[in-house]
């Protein structure tokens, strides 16, 4: 797992020609560029809505009838640039085929980093000719074409979803601190592989909420070569006017690594969510070692943060 770490509202507007999306996505090539630019687009999401850079960091692109503020360099704002260096990072471990999981971490207090506030999950599979296939697992199966309109409809509704989400998550400390981790498929990743802004992960297994948390399921977009999940996960509390078709709730404030690996297709979550004072029970030590990078913390901080 590779690591990296920081200490508004939508609009309408009529598109011009530039777009965010390649209009068809018919190979390889141009699918890995379709999934690049809605990572890149959605953590932009993210860092926007919740107050965590300024204007000057972001530009404007547009997606259908959305105006989208996508960041980019701004060397007044170091925070800004580092993460631009992590989304750099995830996109060479795209590139080769690497990258399972990129987790993005937001907590308080420098000392407890495993104590935390919200978890995004960008979840990756790789697919070729329809077939979707899990290098860890060795398992295959086959997955329906989609065309491209197909795809920009779900892309749409994917960011939708993100924006309603994140206008709907109470407001956050004025002091946090961004990490974000990289998770790859093991069995055909280098072990000494180390993609740009990341190093080796040291970090506890556990990731520890203050109060009880809630699993949100954002939306999934295949393009036919590709396919990108999120999730997300907070405190309850914190979590208002959602439909209750994004929401499981979990009965536990303590989530295992290993419970954010799972996939709801395939696996039972509750099994991988720990109780508070268990010993996490890992099934590999040698493996998950090989697997996570983290890249450097950087701590943000707002003023007056409304």
């Amino acid at each position: 797992m590779a690591t990296a770490q920081l200490s508004r509202s939508i609009r309408t507007h009529k598109a011009p020609k530039e777009t965010v999306f390649p209009s068809q996505i018919t190979n390889e090539h141009d699918s890995l560029i379709m999934v690049k630019k809605l990572f890149a687009t959605c953590i932009s999401c993210i860092t926007y809505l919740r107050g965590l850079f300024p204007e000057s960091s972001y530009g404007e692109r547009y997606l259908d009838d959305l105006s989208l503020k996508i960041l980019r360099e701004d060397k007044k704002c170091p925070g800004s640039m580092h993460i631009i260096k992590w989304i750099q990072g995830c996109f060479d471990a795209l590139e080769k085929r690497y990258l399972h999981m990129a987790i993005l971490t937001l907590y308080t207090n420098p000392k407890e980093p495993e104590k935390v506030t919200e978890i995004y999950q960008f979840k990756f599979k790789y697919t070729k000719k329809g077939t979707t296939m899990d290098f860890d697992s060795g398992n295959t199966s086959f997955e329906s074409a989609m065309d491209s309109e197909d795809i920009k409809k779900a892309s749409v509704l994917l960011i939708r979803k993100l924006y309603i989400l994140m206008q709907n998550l109470g407001p956050l400390p004025n002091d946090i601190i961004l990490t974000m981790k990289l998770h790859y498929y093991n069995a055909v990743t280098p072990h000494d592989y180390q993609p740009p802004g990341f190093k080796e992960a040291v970090n506890s297994h556990f990731l520890l909420f203050d109060g009880e948390p809630v699993n949100m399921q954002v939306g999934i977009v295949p393009t036919g070569f590709h396919s990108m999940k999120i999730k997300v996960i907070t405190e309850v509390n914190r979590v208002c006017d959602l439909e209750n078709n994004l929401i499981q709730e979990n009965t536990t404030t303590e989530i295992a690594h290993q419970g954010l690996d799972c996939d709801e297709e395939e696996e039972d979550c509750d099994n991988q969510i720990q109780r508070m004072n268990l010993e996490y029970s890992q099934q590999s030590s040698e493996s998950s070692r090989k697997k996570r990078k983290v890249g450097k913390p950087v701590k943000v901080f707002t003023p007056d943060r409304k």
